[in-house]
C-alpha cells in the first residue's frame, strides 16, 4: 500500500484562511499577497478593508475565501446546521471549510475576546482528514461515517457557533439537488462574512 503524501500548512500569524485554502487543494496555491489583492478588489478605495484584519495580518472573511475558491472553479455553500450532515452528497464535495471560534491569547493570558478560525477537511485517498493548521500534523478522521460524525460534533454545540461550508467544483452540483445535498435537505449559498 503506497504511503499518502498529505500537504499540511501550519498556522502563521492570522493566516488560517490561507492555510485552509491551500490544505483543501493539497498544494501551495495561494499566498498572502493574492488574498490581500482579493480584499482590495472586494472593497476598492477604502482606507480600512472590512475583509481582513485592521493590521493586515490576515483574519480573512468568508468573502475572500469564496472569491479564492471561485478563481479555482469552485464554490462554497453554507450548510444549515439545523440539518443532519448525513444529507450531504459526499461524492460531490471537494471538501469542507469550517469556521470555529477561537480564543485570543497573549502569551499564556486568554483575553475575553473571540476570533474566528478556518479549518479545511477533505478526503485524501479513502479517508478524511482534519487539516487544521493549528494541528502539528493532519488528523485522520476516517471513513464517510466518521467524517459525518465529526461534522455532527462540530455543529452540535450551539454555544460554539461553528459554521460549515461545503466546497464543490462548479459543475459538480448541477443535478437535481443542485447543491450537493440529497433532496430532503437544503443549503443556501452565502455571501456574508462570519
Amino acid at each position: 500500500m503506497p504511503i499518502l503524501k498529505i500537504y499540511h500548512e501550519k498556522q502563521t500569524k492570522q493566516l488560517c484562511a490561507l492555510h485552509a485554502l491551500n490544505n483543501l487543494f493539497q498544494e501551495h496555491i495561494y499566498r498572502k499577497e493574492e488574498l490581500d489583492n482579493i480584499c482590495t478588489n472586494l472593497s476598492p478605495n477604502v482606507w480600512i478593508n472590512p475583509h481582513r484584519s485592521l493590521l493586515g495580518l490576515g483574519n480573512y472573511d468568508i468573502n475572500v475565501i469564496m472569491t479564492a475558491l471561485e478563481l479555482k472553479n469552485c464554490e462554497a455553500f453554507w450548510f444549515d446546521k439545523r440539518k443532519d450532515p448525513s444529507g450531504i452528497d459526499l461524492d460531490s464535495i471537494v471538501g469542507f471549510i469550517l469556521n470555529i471560534p477561537s480564543d485570543y491569547k497573549i502569551g499564556t493570558i486568554t483575553l475575553p475576546l473571540r476570533k474566528r478560525h478556518w479549518i479545511a477537511v477533505r478526503r485524501i485517498g479513502q479517508h478524511y482528514y482534519n487539516l487544521d493548521s493549528k494541528l502539528r500534523q493532519p488528523e485522520l478522521l476516517g471513513t464517510d461515517s466518521d467524517v459525518l460524525q465529526f461534522l455532527r460534533e462540530q455543529l452540535g454545540e450551539k454555544e460554539q457557533q461553528h459554521e460549515l461550508f461545503l466546497v464543490s467544483y462548479r459543475n459538480d452540483c448541477t443535478g437535481p439537488s443542485q447543491r450537493c445535498m440529497e433532496e430532503s435537505h437544503d443549503i443556501n449559498k452565502t455571501t456574508g462574512s462570519t
